[in-house]
């Protein structure tokens, strides 16, 4: 039931994103701007892949007094924005008067939602979103795999092992279909297991031209990848 919630949410949200760009409208969701002209607009025009042009730093999250602390730090690329995010303060009221905390806009397998980062501010509408979760005996690659198999729509899935700082760890990609619109986009993640439980880092995306426009800055996250 927690998937087919997120699959209808997520499908909603897509809606309405897809409406604001289908009418020509030159801002984002958020009434930001929408870099229309920019170089990364022009590589997916040219039907280039985003991966290329290396995204620059605009600083470093995870350590103590940073926007989101984590057991791991990367750097987030310029522009970006982060924020905390508190599922036990900002989850659904449930009956009872308590949060739900395992609503699936906050809990999606084996991780919980602890820290997001927008990009709506660099030209593009979509997120990277840092999850977390509790120590445990499960490896990297066990817990991707329990997330993407969490969220409902999610399929062709290719997985992959990396190292970065010292750290072992498994990305995928794949592919995400909206119920409501019938429409497939590209989507990616990657998981590292810690002393203090395991990180998965998404990114979405409105559609696959967007999320091809923001892989630079999914690439800084994992190159530059360390323990806090």
């Amino acid at each position: 039931m927690a998937a087919g919630i997120r699959g209808g949410w997520r499908g909603a949200v897509y809606v309405a994103l897809a409406t604001v760009v289908a009418t020509g409208c030159s801002t984002a969701a958020d009434g930001s701007p929408k870099a229309g002209t920019s170089a990364k607009s022009t590589d997916r025009a040219s039907g280039a892949t985003g991966t290329a042009t290396a995204a620059k730093s605009g600083g470093t999250l995870g350590p103590a007094g940073s926007a989101c602390e984590l057991p791991v730090s990367f750097d987030t690329a310029e522009d970006w924005k982060p924020q905390s995010i508190d599922a036990a303060a900002q989850a659904p009221i449930k009956a009872d008067g308590t949060r739900d905390v395992t609503d699936p806009l906050f809990r999606q397998g084996p991780v919980t939602l602890v820290c997001e980062i927008d990009a709506k501010p660099a030209g593009n509408i979509g997120y990277l979103r840092v999850w977390t979760g509790k120590p445990g005996a499960a490896d990297a690659a066990t817990v991707l795999k329990a997330f993407v198999a969490a969220e409902h729509g999610a399929g062709k899935a290719v997985y992959r092992a990396f190292d970065a700082g010292g750290l072992s760890g498994t990305e995928v990609e794949y592919v995400y279909t909206s119920e409501a619109l019938q429409e497939s986009k590209k989507e990616s993640a990657f998981a590292v297991t810690t002393d203090r439980g395991p990180v998965v880092v998404h990114l979405g995306g409105l559609d696959t031209g967007e999320h091809t426009e923001m892989l630079p800055a999914y690439r800084l996250a994992q190159r530059t990848l360390r323990t806090t």
